[in-house]
């Protein structure tokens, strides 16, 4: 192996496939979003001064997508849009020859294509026959007409990795084969398919008075040291945006995507305007959350954790590799123990024992190694924020709660634990085995769903319910969580017909701040309510089985303390699963609600509060292919130990926080 390969070697094991190794930003800088006309649109003829739930899938994956591309997905974002309102669209199967189409049984009210931005331009260089570069080395190895001596000289012939290496040179940079020595193909390539991702997201807009289906323009920045994931999708409020999608290729950290989002959108006057969600935290090591500022002055620290909190309202709760909720037995996290945080753990499915970093971060989480934090969940993240509060005075992590998928498929809101969830393609055996690998496909779950609260369907009214973090996450199923707290609310409320109305008229919805108490001796009222999923007449939904409020807080010693309290159904109400046929028993509730009051309240601290909405147990996807399986024996994830039977789908409303007067 002579040195350059040496080099690239050592680059490719010391970085975990790093694609922000070497991040180099543009030259000339991306150009900043530019004054013009939005696109009129017709009033909407169902509007909702009280709001009403509406659903959506604002992580999904194309052709355009390096990843999913690589491993055989040539679908167009006109494909994803097509899916999420409905029609049947051809996927990838991840066997050559034999097609396959896939149709989303109930359409979703809105969806974004957030494909990658890194290697966007090369992606579309190299796919398309025009292309002066076409037909160099670089884009044969990426489409897999040729090998990669480097790939074969590292025993990697499967996966996107390979295809990636005839993209890059030996620096992670990108190849000048490719991009040009100065990059000016690959950021024409980058204008064009970012051109073409604007223009599907126009074409599926509805701008009508029905107001039937919302698109956003979108991406994905990914950046990814040391295999570790710290990826935010960054979704924009219309058609106005920067010269083309900032990137981890030359942006190497969100702290400094952040302020480009701010200069080149929010702060220009345009009306362009974006924000950034985290996705699946739970693969971060703890770096999705890390407080890096704190050698700062303490008003850059406070700068710092002010722009985050504006422009990071949201975060992914549940998606393809997970749920990011919380965790049992994480340092100095004290109160009850939640056997619910068990639910689709991805990295405890690999059999691995994970160490707890405790203060400290780490790496290669998406490799199954390092340590796990406690701010890899987000009800500890959302502790943490309080710790940073009571510090510098200002939440860097007040943030509300979504469900994506993560499909790579081009198939939004494909949910459904009785449908195929592969996130590449996959054919099932390749699905259900586990074998060796500790990240199978059998670790992973379909993924969950957006849900917001917002007068219409349109950008402006789901964008502006994002801000103010009305927003909700499910597990998948489209459980409808609503949550108001106050000081006053009247115990009856769950009866009456007029719940919205006086929850907005004398309190606040999920992702706001309790007011000022006007009585010192008073507690906070929280009236939380959650319908089920009906499902369709071929896939019911589940009944509910309890809804919860999560308490947390943050003590004297900066210790994170949790308290879980059942205030609707019954955790004890025999209902199970027949693991044979997967139809449900037992009973349940079509719809729960409660006024809670705390009993436990203390003035003098801050307090987060969130609802909780859980079904009856049902099938786990695996169960479902394992009860089909008549093509020999079965894979050995049917047998195994560590992949859950059932699962308890669910939905959690963001939070509600308390700040003392003083």
């Amino acid at each position: 192996m002579n040195r350059a390969v040496a080099l690239l070697v050592l680059a490719v094991f010391a970085t975990g496939c790093d694609r922000t190794f070497s991040a180099e930003p543009w030259d000339p800088p991306i150009g900043a979003a530019p004054a013009g006309p939005i696109a009129p649109r017709a009033d909407c003829a169902n509007q909702d001064p009280l709001r009403r739930p509406l659903f959506g899938d604002l992580h999904i994956h194309t052709g355009f997508s390096m990843d999913a591309n690589a491993v055989g997905n040539d679908t167009t974002p006109d494909d994803a849009y097509r899916f999420a309102r409905g029609e049947e669209i051809p996927v990838f199967s991840g066997e050559p020859g034999k097609p396959r189409t896939a149709r989303l049984e109930r359409p979703l009210d809105f969806a974004a294509v957030t494909d990658h931005a890194e290697w966007l331009g090369e992606v579309r260089l190299c796919r398309d026959p025009a292309s002066e570069v076409y037909d160099t080395s670089g884009c044969k190895i990426f489409r897999g007409e040729e090998q990669s001596r480097i790939a074969e000289l590292l025993g990697m012939t499967r996966g996107f990795f390979p295809k990636l290496l005839g993209l890059v040179d030996l620096d992670f940079k990108r190849a000048d084969e490719v991009c040009g020595a100065d990059n000016g193909l690959c950021r024409a390539g980058m204008r064009t398919a970012w051109a073409e991702l604007q223009a599907s997201a126009e074409r599926f807009y509805d701008r009508s008075a029905d107001c039937s289906f919302t698109t956003f323009h979108a991406w994905e920045y990914s950046r990814s040291p040391n295999s570790t994931k710290i990826h935010r999708n960054v979704i924009l409020r219309n058609e106005l945006s920067p010269e083309f999608p900032i990137s981890a290729a030359e942006t190497g950290h969100a702290r400094g995507l952040w302020p480009q989002l701010r200069d080149l959108c929010n702060a220009t006057g345009t009306g362009c305007e974006a924000i950034a969600i985290p996705h699946n935290p739970n693969l971060s090591n703890g770096r999705m959350f890390e407080v890096w500022y704190r050698e700062e002055g303490m008003e850059q620290q406070r700068a710092e954790a002010a722009l985050r909190a504006e422009m990071e309202p949201i975060v992914e709760m549940s998606q393809i590799k997970g749920s990011s909720e919380c965790r049992n037995g994480m340092f100095n996290v004290l109160g009850d123990t939640d056997e619910l945080c068990d639910y689709e753990k991805y990295r405890d499915m690999s059999g691995l024992e994970l160490e707890d970093c405790q203060e400290r971060a780490e790496n290669g989480a998406t490799a199954s190694k390092g340590c796990t934090s406690r701010v890899d969940h987000v009800r500890y993240a959302l502790l943490e924020g309080v710790r940073e509060k009571n510090r510098i005075g200002v939440n860097p992590f007040k943030f509300g709660f979504i469900g994506s998928t993560d499909n790579h498929l081009s198939t939004p809101g494909q949910v459904a634990e009785w449908d195929q969830p592969y996130k590449f393609g996959a054919t099932r055996r390749q699905a259900l085995t586990i074998g060796e690998q500790s990240r199978a496909i059998a670790h992973m779950n379909p993924g969950g769903l957006a849900g917001v609260w917002a007068e219409e369907n349109t950008r402006d009214a789901i964008f502006d319910a994002m801000k103010r973090r009305e927003a909700f996450a499910t597990s998948g199923p489209r459980i409808v969580p609503r949550l108001f707290a106050g000081w006053e609310l009247p115990a009856d409320l769950c009866g009456r017909e007029d719940f919205a109305d006086v929850g907005y008229a004398q309190g606040v919805p999920m992702g706001s701040d309790l007011p000022v108490s006007p009585d010192t001796d008073s507690a906070p009222v929280f009236a939380v309510s959650a319908l089920r999923d009906t499902g369709t007449a071929a896939h019911p939904g589940g009944k509910l089985q309890r809804l919860q409020i999560v308490k947390g807080w943050v003590d004297d010693e900066g210790r994170f303390h949790q308290k879980v309290v059942d205030v609707a159904g019954d955790k004890d109400n025999g209902a199970s699963v027949d693991l044979d046929t997967c139809q449900p028993q037992g009973r349940g509730a079509d719809q729960l609600c409660a006024v809670w009051q705390d009993p436990d309240f203390d003035a003098t601290r801050d307090a987060v509060y969130y609802a909780r909405a859980v079904e009856n147990p049902s099938c786990r996807w695996t169960t479902y292919l394992c009860n089909e399986w008549t093509d020999g024996p079965k894979p050995d994830s049917c047998d195994s130990p560590l992949i859950p039977k059932t699962i308890q789908e669910r939905a959690w409303t963001s939070p509600v926080w308390f700040t003392p007067s003083k």
